[in-house]
């Protein structure tokens, strides 16, 4: 890695770091729970942002790369419509190198739509659905209506007019979450809105469910690739059409994660809006793809690390008084979590740098891995630059995002030392 990207040495870090898109602006990585590093280990994948001032209009590209880490070599595989800017084109590594997945969308129609690309010699395919999590194996897509996901928060879909993004006015029984067969292409409707409200055992309570209007969003396969967890979200319906109620009445808003297995059966809501109302964010697969971790306030005194179990049961803290912050992961040890945070969280340093932190859940001890600014100019909270900390397929690499030098870096560490 030294050959080819200069080291990050701000803060005097852990652990080695270097920048992976030095000579590259505007560049970010997907997300925490999603591996940029292709399987192999020996390409990168990132998305550029074609401006970092503002929001996109519907119809402005963006650009995918793939970095080589063993050659330094990095290049452009392909052109898009279809992303945001906190996920990029929501890049998701198939079984192979041969297989990165990315959003597009059809200006003619504004019909969004996922690319199966095989990087290293220029072939695609065109699938009919899109894509938010790939399957570990490649097989699957998972997403759910890249078209309605901003009516809830902008920043992790596809933007198109405000005009063309329909409105879910009962519970959608023609609406949810889809799954694509990345072997032929084709893209059906997995679980309908309605179906998630009348199988999930525990139930969602979403009262009369006549009064809201009811999306999805997230929607990620463990790491086995037998079971996924959806998240939905509504809001109280009125006469007008709404948009991005993050900003219009956040506190609206409610949420719930479900579980299922990949045909549909075995429902459950994980987390219900009883919790989720006292404040959390940003819920994930345990490793052993039978839990899922997350801040949450479940004392209401003050974000905790949280785990519970994909059938609802065992919902508990992981530490008594550590405070969650930002987006964790558990690592295959089972005795770690690695989380970033929020420039605002109160586990930030107040000038508009944030730590990596890697805190061991058996004792409470933490270290701060690296520390770097994420704070950037545009106002925007949908501009926002978090770090994603993202571990690659061995456990051993971590990918994250900051603002340095005046643009959106990504960063690779090795955590070798720490394990």
């Amino acid at each position: 890695m030294d050959k080819f990207f200069p080291r990050y040495t701000d803060f005097d870090p852990k652990i080695p770091v270097w920048c992976v898109t030095p000579d590259t602006s505007g560049c970010i990585h997907r997300f925490f729970d999603t591996s940029p590093v292709s399987p192999s280990g020996r390409y990168l994948a990132v998305f550029q942002l074609p401006f970092e001032d503002r929001q996109p209009e519907p119809g402005e590209a963006g650009l995918v790369r793939v970095i080589d880490l063993q050659t330094g070599e990095n290049r452009v595989v392909g052109e898009t419509c279809g992303w945001e800017p906190q996920m990029g084109a929501n890049l998701n590594w198939g079984g192979s190198d041969h297989e990165l997945f990315f959003n597009d969308v059809d200006t003619a129609t504004w019909q969004p739509f996922a690319w199966k690309v095989d990087p290293l010699n220029g072939a695609r395919q065109k699938m009919e659905g899109t894509v938010y999590h790939a399957s570990p194996d490649g097989r699957w897509l998972i997403s759910a209506n890249m078209t309605t996901m901003r009516r809830t928060q902008p920043g992790y879909g596809v933007c198109i007019p405000l005009d063309k993004m329909p409105r879910n006015l009962e519970p959608a029984d023609d609406d949810g979450f889809y799954l694509t067969d990345t072997a032929t292409g084709k893209a059906r409707l997995l679980a309908s809105i309605a179906d998630i409200l009348s199988q999930a055992n525990p139930s969602v309570d979403v009262g009369d469910a006549s009064q809201y209007e009811i999306y999805g969003f997230h929607s990620k396969f463990n790491p086995q690739g037998d079971r996924l967890m959806l998240s939905l979200r509504w809001f109280p319906k009125t006469p007008e059409p709404r948009w991005n109620m993050f900003a219009v009445d956040r506190l609206s808003v409610r949420f719930a994660w479900i579980t299922m297995t990949l045909d549909g059966k075995e429902m459950h809501c994980a987390v219900g809006p009883d919790e989720w109302v006292k404040g959390g964010h940003h819920a994930t697969w345990f490793p052993d793809g039978k839990r899922i971790s997350m801040n949450l306030n479940i004392d209401r005194n003050g974000l905790r690390l949280v785990e519970v179990n994909a059938d609802g049961s065992g919902l508990r803290k992981m530490l008594p008084d550590t405070p969650g912050s930002g987006h964790p992961t558990v690592h295959t040890d089972g005795k770690h979590v690695l989380t970033d945070t929020y420039t605002q969280e109160g586990t930030a340093f107040g000038d508009g740098t944030v730590p990596l932190r890697w805190i061991n859940i058996e004792t409470g001890e933490e270290t701060v891995l690296v520390r770097l600014n994420t704070q950037q100019p545009c106002a925007d909270s949908v501009m926002r630059v978090d770090p994603h900390p993202a571990w690659d397929r061995t456990w051993r690499f971590v990918t994250f995002n900051g603002f340095v030098d005046g643009t959106r870096r990504v960063f690779v560490a090795d955590m070798k030392d720490m394990l």
